[in-house]
């Protein structure tokens, strides 16, 4: 099973000026899954990635009421025998990672995947493997824009993909 998982896309209705770049496209293309953490910013995201696979994903912080028609806050779901928590992250005090292992503490989880603070991470804390795709259209600070394909097999795959625009 091969997920994309992606965040922060920031995309406000009919932009002219961002899209959802090609290396991401590329990759749904041949996903099962998509995971977005939030901050979608229009529905137009979700739909355009809904159009290569099945999409799951929650709110963030500049997500309107149309995306919370769509996704909730927090979610959890399932892929392959593995548990995965999706929240944004977004919130006041502590940091983004802590917050989103917090929301998840009182539920049994393999996996955390957050967003928010658009900086890229793979790692375990424990054995929950906590997962921040970045951001592939708002990098900030970052050296590259980024997303993560996770695959789930008999073996876990969990890769970041850093890429530039030309």
């Amino acid at each position: 099973m091969k997920i994309v998982v992606t965040s922060d896309t920031h995309i406000k209705e009919n932009s002219k000026t961002r899209k959802l770049p090609d290396e991401l496209l590329d990759a749904c293309r041949s996903a099962d899954l998509i995971i977005h953490a939030g901050d979608w910013q229009s529905p137009a995201v979700y739909n355009e990635l809904s159009r290569y696979a099945e999409v799951k994903g929650v709110y963030g912080n500049v997500d309107g009421n149309d995306m919370k028609q769509l996704v909730c806050e927090k979610e959890i779901i399932e892929a392959n025998g593995h548990r995965i928590g999706i929240v944004h992250g977004h919130g006041e005090k502590k940091t983004t990672e802590k917050r989103a292992i917090e929301a998840f503490e009182q539920d049994e989880v393999d996996m955390i995947v957050f967003g928010h603070s658009h900086i890229p991470m793979i790692r375990y804390v424990g054995r929950t493997l906590l997962i921040n795709p970045g951001s592939p259209t708002d990098k900030r600070k970052m050296p590259h824009f980024s997303f993560v394909i996770l695959e789930i097999n008999e073996e876990l795959s969990c890769k970041m993909v850093f890429f530039s625009k030309g």
